[in-house]
This record gives C-alpha cells, sequence and structure tokens, in this order.
C-alpha cells in the first residue's frame, strides 16, 4: 500500500486530478472535487501493476452531501448540528460499529454466565464501552453512546435477575440510578461534556483565562533565587 501511496504522488495523479488519499494501513479513501471516475480508473491501473487486490464489494464512487460512505468505523457525510439545525460534513459511529459493541456486551451478559461475580461482569461491560468510546469520541456521538448505554442496561438487567432468580419487570428491579450510581455501570453519555470538541467557545476562553491566573498565582509565590 505505501508504494501505491507514493506511487500516486510521484506520477502526478495527486496533482492532475486533484485527488488526495487518506488511507491507514489497508483501507483508503481518494478525495476529489471531480474526476471521480478517473480516479477510480487509475487506482484499479496502478493496484493492477503492483499486483494488489482491489476489494470490489467496498470500492465505488461516493458523491457527498447527498451519499454517505464508511472508513475505520465511522460514517462520513452529512449531519445536522442540534442546537441550530444547520447541515455539515462530519462523522459519526457507523451502525455497524455500533451493531458490533452491543454484541460484544450481550456476549458478556448470557445465562452462561451467572456463576460470575456481579462486580467481575460490570467490570468487563466498563472496560469494554469505555474502550469502544475513547476510540469513537469525533463528532456527534451522543445519539450512538445512547443506544450502546441502552442495550447495557438491558442485558445487564436480564443478567442480574437470571443470576439472582428474580421474577417481575427488570426495569423496576434495577432502576437506571442503581445500575449507574450504585453498581457502578459506566454512563457514556456523560463523557461527551468533557470532549475537547464539546466546549463551547465562552467556555474555552474561560478554561484559558483559568489556566493563565492559575499559571500567574505560581509564578508569584515562587521565591526568588
Amino acid at each position: 500500500m505505501r508504494r501505491f501511496v507514493l506511487g500516486w504522488k510521484k506520477l502526478g495523479h495527486e496533482r492532475r486530478l486533484r485527488a488526495y488519499i487518506v488511507n491507514y494501513a489497508d483501507d483508503l479513501v481518494i478525495c476529489c472535487r471531480d474526476k471521480a471516475a478517473d480516479a477510480l480508473v487509475t487506482m484499479r491501473g496502478m493496484m493492477t501493476k503492483l499486483k494488489l487486490t482491489v476489494n470490489e464489494t467496498k470500492t465505488r464512487v461516493c458523491k457527498l452531501p447527498e451519499e454517505k460512505f464508511d472508513f475505520l468505523g465511522y460514517t462520513f457525510g452529512r449531519c445536522y448540528s442540534p442546537k441550530t439545525g444547520r447541515a455539515y460534513l462530519g462523522s459519526t459511529p457507523s451502525k455497524k460499529r455500533v451493531q458490533r459493541v452491543c454484541e460484544a456486551i450481550s456476549q458478556e451478559t448470557g445465562r452462561n454466565r451467572t456463576l460470575l461475580a456481579q462486580e467481575t461482569v460490570i467490570t468487563t461491560l466498563n472496560r469494554i464501552m469505555i474502550g469502544w468510546a475513547n476510540y469513537f469520541c469525533l463528532g456527534p456521538v451522543s445519539p450512538a453512546y445512547r443506544a450502546v448505554e441502552r442495550h447495557a442496561r438491558k442485558r445487564l438487567r436480564q443478567w442480574l435477575c437470571a443470576k439472582h432468580k428474580l421474577r417481575g419487570q427488570a426495569s423496576k428491579q434495577f432502576s437506571i440510578t442503581t445500575l449507574h450510581q450504585v453498581l457502578g455501570l459506566v454512563e457514556l453519555t456523560t463523557r461527551t461534556s468533557s470532549l475537547p470538541w464539546a466546549f463551547s467557545e465562552s467556555r474555552m476562553r474561560e478554561m484559558r483565562l483559568s489556566g493563565s491566573m492559575s499559571e500567574n498565582r505560581k509564578q508569584s509565590h515562587a521565591k526568588p533565587d
């Protein structure tokens, strides 16, 4: 893949087609304003000469913002601001990745795991969810976080009822407050307020000012040599 990326620039395709490659390992996206069909033909020709295989099921021309595409677990396309409603090009965790983490949560809360201590199961769920959220922290992630949270609560309730042989409605047996604040299940939606892009401009100014004042106080208390 490195030979392809270097050759794309060296042979002048990037400049001629105004097509720029974004890649990670064997995955890549070619971004261009027009001439997408020409870029696709050129890419296939180079791949053939380099004896590299193109995954045709994942290879297509995608026109933004009318269409969307998945890359590295994110879906790129038109997003809408929850505050203003304005449209913009952005990224969200892909549905496949949300489904995949939910499947992992389901696997850890199966009936074949009821012999485990609840602390062990909750610790495992927290590790899975936090690790997933640490990667998927760009763009409007709140809807995806809420979906994962809901699934984790549902599965944990069912697991707790099965483990303790409880009957009745699981949501009444274990409320949201009990699951998160008493048992310690992580709340992903509370993490969004601490993400760097989530701060408003005024909040960022306050933080910078606070940091500057703190630094000035440290210097004023410093003893002379």
